[in-house]
């Protein structure tokens, strides 16, 4: 696979946001967002769709399609950013032009439904793309963290390499792993299955969920590891938040047993999530799990 590494963010460039999932549900907490990275020193350019609606979606796949392909087509706009999460980015990446994506390349950043859009990026661009903070859940949230935002620019403005550790104990399977970062919301990669998205190459599975009962997340990673590319790829495990999870020693249960089945460390608990204190991860770069800490290359650019 063939990675393409988006150049760095500088202050005075332009974010471009974009409505791909859920509808805008919360004026208020959208106009803090865009005051938040205009006084961090960005312009904004607003896709044209940011407000529509069709039941809990941001309008018409058709038009958030065109959305998206203007953003990373014009040449004025150096980061992407996602208005939100919650439903909808599944209905749209059987119809992207990803030859448009590979030579357009930029900053993507969101997660949660978003990471459909990451991981098919990934699969048929080789675009590095950020797991990482969106408008209405984190720039736009009055409790929003500081070190959530500055870990995030200081990923997307720098080329440095990025250690992680867990942020509590949690399960710790020592090992040496490496590949590339893929993964995301559980339930959103599940969502994939059917279609071509796992990556060709060996990769560390960063994983994190919302709401999902044990027997659901045992469910998901079951039919991912039906998957014969995903079960001989996968070389690691990194857990972030499983929140609200009904039984959390269940929890560690399944992902020790698939750590015996397939001989890969796994090491939690990260801040991948949805709670508000979270990190950044470059999607698709190079990484290692190394000493108990997950270690991302984030790789030279221009």
């Amino acid at each position: 696979m063939n990675l393409i590494k988006p150049k760095k963010l500088h202050y005075g460039d332009t974010i471009g946001i974009v409505a791909l999932s859920g509808m805008l549900n919360n004026s208020d907490a959208f106009e803090r967002a865009v005051l938040f990275l205009k006084n961090r020193g960005f312009c904004i350019k607003l896709a044209d769709n940011i407000y529509d609606k069709k039941r809990y979606l941001a309008g018409e796949d058709d038009i958030k399609i065109e959305q998206l392909h203007k953003m990373f087509s014009d040449k004025s706009i150096d980061a992407v950013f996602c208005l939100r999460g919650g439903y909808g980015a599944i209905r749209l990446v059987n119809k992207i032009d990803y030859e448009l994506i590979k030579n357009n390349p930029k900053i993507f950043i969101g997660y949660s439904d978003v990471t459909a859009i990451s991981a098919m990026f990934l699969k048929k661009s080789g675009l590095i793309t950020y797991s990482g903070p969106m408008c209405l859940g984190d720039f736009g949230d009055e409790e929003g963290k500081t070190e959530t935002f500055d870990n995030c620019f200081d990923v997307l403005m720098n080329d440095n390499i990025l250690i992680y550790e867990p942020f509590q104990m949690g399960l710790n399977i020592q090992g040496y792993a490496k590949g590339i970062t893929f993964g995301g919301n559980l339930a959103t990669i599940n969502s994939l299955c059917g279609l071509d998205f796992i990556p060709d190459e060996d990769f560390i599975f960063f994983v994190e969920d919302l709401n999902e009962p044990a027997y659901k997340i045992d469910k998901m990673m079951t039919q991912l590891l039906n998957i014969s590319d995903f079960k001989n790829n996968i070389k690691g495990i990194i857990l972030g938040e499983f929140l609200d999870v009904d039984n959390k020693e269940w929890l560690y249960e399944i992902f020790t047993e698939i750590s015996e089945k397939l001989n890969i460390p796994v090491l939690g608990d990260f801040r991948i999530t949805h709670n508000k204190l979270k990190i950044t991860v470059p999607y698709g770069a190079k990484s290692e799990i190394k000493d108990g800490k997950f270690i991302i290359f984030n790789q030279k650019s221009t």
